[in-house]
């Protein structure tokens, strides 16, 4: 997308503070981290959370369905034309499109993940996970190769195993808050395979050896495809990598979490302390890489994910200036990106 400069409808001060409010009120955590943002990048990152919240309200909270789905298509349809509708969060994102040059094919599988859980579409295996995550998560991740100028095929590639690997972990982490609201992402084939109904089970959600047996299965998936981003980090401009490490070590911790908890996530949820925090943050800061192998670096997608792998080599998008001459300025945005992945709710069946 060629950016739109005649385009009249910028985001003003007080569009700006909105989209900071909603972030500010969805998660305390990353708005105190966002403040050490430079301007013009925060701004970025606020807008785009601010449509991925807004987006998930208007189809979960607000109860909207498919409807709501096809109103956020028509709005993106009007942003990428370079004349968004009259609302803050449309005019910031419009905004944030035109100074990153952002492909639109992710956004649009957000919104196809969004328009499945409002039909209530099931997950009976994993690969149907896989799927849904690749369009709540990889995306994040197919979105992030544009932003660092790594857009080959092999780093999106790695970029959505990323991506899934988060969305596997949140997942594991939130069975019992989940199924308290009438959720369940875990796949039912699974739950079968282990003597469990799962509309039963999800009627009464309890702890079990089976349920502790299903959530450490997910995680060992989540754990593969964490080792995949490995090389893929590894292969970055040496200014991302160490927030794009942490943030990998702080979801795989969360899975830490519930493995010492003996795969209880029902009974309680898995938080990383502050603490630990720390600890992650400055491992990250002072690894030493070491560049992958070829082959590692250059293994093929996930099937579910190829498609936005596909995209991002399709769109041969010209990275802009301010991304080449500010790799330290964008790299906290990159750590905001999953800030909005780990608020966002998860309602698939």
């Amino acid at each position: 997308m060629r950016p739109n400069l005649h385009r009249p409808e910028r985001a003003t001060p007080g569009d700006l503070a909105t989209c900071r409010e909603m972030i500010r009120t969805g998660s305390r955590s990353f708005f105190a981290a966002s403040l050490l943002l430079p301007e013009h990048v925060r701004n970025g990152a606020y807008a785009l959370y601010a449509f991925c919240r807004f987006s998930d309200d208007s189809v979960d909270v607000e109860h909207g369905g498919e409807a709501a789905v096809e109103r956020l298509a028509t709005r993106l349809d009007a942003i990428y034309a370079g004349a968004p509708a009259d609302g803050a969060v449309d005019r910031a994102l419009a905004d944030a499109v035109e100074q990153y040059d952002i492909p639109r094919a992710p956004f649009d599988a957000l919104l196809e993940g969004l328009a499945w859980d409002a039909v209530g579409r099931s997950c009976e295996t994993l690969s149907d996970l896989y799927a849904y995550s690749a369009r709540v998560a990889g995306a994040v991740g197919a979105m992030m190769t544009v932003l660092m100028g790594a857009r080959e095929p092999h780093m999106a590639a790695r970029a959505t195993d990323l991506g899934v690997a988060m969305q596997l972990t949140n997942v594991a982490r939130d069975v019992g808050e989940d199924a308290r609201a009438g959720r369940l992402y875990l796949p039912r084939a699974w739950m079968r395979e282990a003597g469990l109904d799962p509309d039963a089970w999800l009627a009464q959600p309890t702890y079990s050896p089976e349920i502790a047996q299903i959530v450490s299965r997910l995680l060992q998936h989540a754990d593969e495809l964490y080792r995949r981003s490995d090389v893929g980090i590894s292969a970055l401009p040496a200014a991302f990598r160490p927030a794009i490490y942490a943030a990998r070590l702080l979801y795989a911790e969360i899975g830490e979490g519930v493995a010492r908890a003996g795969f209880d996530s029902v009974s309680s949820r898995s938080v990383v302390p502050t603490s630990r925090k720390l600890q992650l943050v400055t491992r990250a800061l002072t690894r030493t890489w070491r560049t992958g192998a070829h082959a590692e670096l250059h293994a093929t997608a996930l099937p579910q994910t190829q498609f936005l792998v596909d995209a991002i080599a399709a769109a041969n998008v010209q990275t802009s200036a301010d991304v080449i001459g500010g790799v330290r300025r964008d790299v906290k945005w990159v750590i905001d990106l999953f800030a909005a992945l780990d608020e966002r709710p998860r309602r698939l069946a």
